[in-house]
């Protein structure tokens, strides 16, 4: 009786097995999941090599971590004391010329993040390295107050976010954003700012005022309205349904917002623009804009990787659209090219996003930001107030 038994419960492991197996090899997943990837919890990346300016590249497994815990890898912070805040840039493809950045790395964790090769600079690792070690500028608020101060200083809109996100979740405690916000509030110096954070809601006291004076208007990136699609590309990112009443938030409050669907990503989130736009819409933007998925240097490996893991089934799709707008390179850095590509598929994205702001009524061009309300104001020691 108990060797029946025993056999029964043999056969029905092995026909679990099978199942298993045969559902492994019609969704794409060609061999059990690895273990060692549980330890990647809410991390986009699943690989962390070497940043290129190493001589060379760091072993992938040496055996040590065979006996390592299976854990959430922990968020590290450092501290950068700043020399200078505001970088300036002469790309035409941009709508600004400087820039503020508080952090180095990001938290969010997209896998498709544009910054990531920037994290090389700094010898850590475009992969984990840039969503696990981050580096805060704390000193950058009173950095960015004597650059403002300074004679040869002419005003013009700064950009904040454009690099990483200004709300990322260290925000919530070390509040550098909002003191920066509060130098330009001084100065009554125009801001645009780029967000996925949910955190901006906090400092509405700070930008509402400005925005009465046309100092201010925010973009809300959205990617996808897919919440489970938008956890595994954006892991720590708010999800889009939270994004959009943040926008709701902030229109509310008389603050211009544009809805950034960007990016676009051929084969996985394209037939969600016309949506995207409406989404926008109905939470009270007034502007759009798109840019498609870009893979400089570092991000295309990690691109693909993440693709291998996460939809087996749409990879070749996805790169083949993306070589076919980059002249069969996964990315071509050209002005005027790198943002968009060209060819047939996109300028059928460029017609469909032009025809849908078009129905909704959302301008592709945002407003032009004041420049004439900017002063310096008055500093500690000074004799002018006394005439």
């Amino acid at each position: 009786m108990i060797m029946k038994n025993s056999q029964g419960n043999l056969r029905f492991c092995l026909f679990v097995l099978y199942l298993f197996l045969r559902f492994c090899h019609l969704t794409g997943m060609t061999s059990v999941p690895d273990p060692t990837l549980l330890r990647r919890k809410a991390r986009a990346s699943l690989s962390n090599a070497s940043c290129r300016f190493e001589p060379e590249r760091m072993t992938v497994d040496d055996g040590w971590e065979q006996d390592a815990p299976l854990e959430v890898i922990p968020t590290e912070i450092r501290q950068e004391i700043a020399r200078s805040i505001i970088s300036y840039n002469r790309s035409p493809d941009l709508p600004f010329d400087r820039s503020i950045n508080p952090y180095r790395g990001c938290e969010h964790g997209c896998i498709y993040c544009f910054a990531r090769p920037s994290h090389a600079y700094l010898g850590l690792s475009p992969g984990l390295d840039f969503e696990t070690r981050l580096i805060a500028r704390p000193n950058a608020p009173d950095v960015l107050r004597q650059e403002l101060s300074a004679k040869r200083y002419r005003v013009a809109p700064i950009a904040i976010g454009t690099n990483t996100d200004p709300y990322q979740p260290c925000e919530r405690d070390l509040g550098i954003t909002r003191r920066c916000l509060e130098v330009l509030r001084e100065f009554n110096h125009p801001v645009a700012i780029v967000t996925k954070g949910a955190m901006i809601e906090r400092d509405i006291d700070i930008l509402a005022p400005m925005a009465a004076q046309g100092l201010v208007r925010v973009g809300v990136s959205v990617t996808t309205l897919d919440a489970d699609l938008s956890r595994r590309m954006e892991p720590r990112a708010p999800l889009p349904t939270r994004r959009l009443a943040t926008m709701r938030k902030l229109t509310d409050a008389g603050i211009p917002v544009r809805i950034m669907t960007s990016p676009i990503v051929p084969g996985l989130t394209d037939h969600e623009v016309e949506a995207l736009l409406a989404a926008g819409a109905e939470a009270g933007a007034d502007a759009a804009s798109w840019i498609m998925l870009r893979l400089p240097r570092e991000v295309s490996e990690l691109w693909q990787e993440w693709l291998a893991a996460h939809e087996p089934a749409r990879a070749a799709k996805v790169m083949a659209r993306l070589r076919e707008m980059h002249g069969g390179r996964d990315y071509d850095p050209r002005w005027g090219h790198r943002m968009r590509g060209e060819g047939e598929y996109a300028e059928m994205i460029a017609r469909r996003f032009r025809a849908a702001c078009k129905r909704l009524g959302l301008k592709e061009k945002s407003p032009t930001l004041r420049c004439d309300a900017f002063g310096v104001p008055p500093q500690a020691g000074d004799q002018l107030p006394l005439f």
